[in-house]
């Protein structure tokens, strides 16, 4: 397998797509990586990275066609609202065979394939925030056109970043709902514990240290050992002890009914975005 992605264009390089060409940059893998966006200011933010050319429409008004015309996979990064006049901006520019990615939230693969065409293989992403420190999880879903070899090139692209999970489209929102939502779930915990330890008496330094390195701490532990967290939790909890008491309180909560009802709200609101309200 060669170690050189093939050009990549990113449309849009708002903190998801600047997420992306960083991983891409950092991987070692680009061979070139093309970044658009409005300004000058957003487009100076990814100056310098490895195999990047950044690029504001505003200095070079048809940096979109240029960078689609010369990519084998194309990111679309805009705002969902402007990706219909993006996608019809570009579509005469794109080569046959040239991949389309979308990076835009609650944009169907019917969307995308009604603008840019059957020659035009689709694929819709849903990365997380993570990818900003190459620890995103990143749902892959295939357009009715995108073969195995697309979906395994696109597949790499996103693997720069984290890990990857393809998935049909139909799960892409309740994906969404567990990682792409999931780390603010994750970071609502910690300020949860960090109130707590202020209210031991810590101060804010210490309570925040405490709370956060702990999380920090556990999740690293978490990746190494390979254990069940189950596991990894027996091992912190003694028998008739003081973690043991803690976790029974935690467990009158229902969490994993709760955290069940939030995931499920998470999707009726990605639903009624969806469907326009």
């Amino acid at each position: 397998m060669s170690h050189t992605l093939p050009p990549v264009a990113i449309l849009g390089a708002g903190s998801m797509g600047g997420a992306i060409a960083q991983g891409i940059s950092r991987s070692g893998q680009a061979s070139s990586v093309t970044v658009t966006n409005r300004t000058a200011d957003k487009a100076r933010e990814l100056v310098g990275l490895d195999a990047v050319t950044s690029v504001a429409l505003a200095d070079a008004p048809t940096a979109n066609t240029d960078a689609a015309a010369a990519a084998d996979v194309v990111l679309i990064g805009v705002k969902p609202a402007m990706v219909p006049d993006l996608l019809r901006e570009i579509a005469a520019s794109l080569r046959p065979g040239t991949v389309v990615v979308s990076l835009a939230a609650g944009v169907t693969i019917e969307t995308f394939e009604s603008i840019v065409g059957p020659e035009i293989p689709v694929i819709r992403s849903m990365p997380n925030t993570p990818a900003v420190v190459g620890a995103a999880v990143t749902g892959l879903a295939a357009g009715t056109t995108a073969s195995d070899e697309h979906m395994a090139l696109v597949r790499r692209v996103f693997e720069t970043c984290g890990v990857v999970i393809e998935v049909p489209e139909s799960q892409i929102d309740a994906l969404s709902t567990i990682s792409g939502s999931g780390p603010a779930y994750v970071f609502l915990l910690v300020e949860a514990l960090t109130e707590a330890a202020r209210g031991k008496g810590f101060d804010e330094h210490d309570a925040r240290l405490m709370a956060e390195q702990t999380f920090i701490g556990a999740t690293a532990l978490l990746a190494a050992s390979g254990e069940d967290p189950a596991e990894l939790r027996r091992r912190v909890t003694s028998p008739k002890g003081t973690t043991e008491r803690a976790i029974g309180v935690l467990q009158t909560a229902n969490l994993d009914g709760l955290f069940s009802q939030a995931t499920d709200a998470a999707l009726a609101r990605a639903r009624e975005l969806a469907a326009g309200s």
